[in-house]
């Protein structure tokens, strides 16, 4: 990446992509944004010595995956508002992502680290070991939690087909 990329100008073209990426790994539109805004405010802190990676998306989409981990680990602590801070925007790629309702549905009803174990093998293309990695967990743990995953995933269709027919 070019040296001269500003924080503000990667934010502008990639936060769309960002944004998708975290509302699949957390299955919350508002858990979604919380993350964005977590793993960018880190990477902006960082930016100088970021921006001379050959990937920074990748270094804030790893980031967002150690932040899921560490909320896996640690007791919620969320603090409700009166209203957003600010009006939500359109995004119709991010409509797209939504408009399988079912999936989406389906995903988020997984559990946080075996949805970010599907999202990492079939969405990102990851390896098992790029996904161990990145999750802090053995080779072993992604095949089993992907696995479990996806059994999850069928047997959630076969009751619903049961159900329809």
């Amino acid at each position: 990446m070019d040296d001269t990329v500003t924080f503000e100008s990667f934010v502008a073209d990639r936060l769309g992509a960002l944004f998708r990426y975290a509302l699949v790994l957390t299955g919350d539109r508002h858990d979604a944004e919380d993350l964005v805004q977590e793993a960018l405010t880190r990477t902006g802190l960082s930016w100088r010595r970021v921006r001379r990676k050959d990937d920074p998306e990748g270094y804030v989409r790893t980031a967002m995956l150690r932040i899921m981990a560490n909320r896996w680990r640690r007791p919620l602590r969320e603090v409700s508002v009166a209203a957003p801070p600010e009006p939500a925007r359109e995004d119709q790629a991010l409509e797209l992502v939504l408009a399988d309702a079912e999936l989406h549905t389906r995903l988020a009803a997984l559990p946080p680290r075996m949805r970010a174990v599907l999202v990492l093998r079939y969405v990102e293309e990851r390896s098992e070991q790029e996904i161990a990695t990145l999750l802090g967990c053995s080779r072993g743990t992604v095949k089993s939690q992907a696995s479990r995953a996806l059994a999850k995933l069928r047997a959630a269709m076969e009751r619903e087909e049961a159900g329809h027919g």
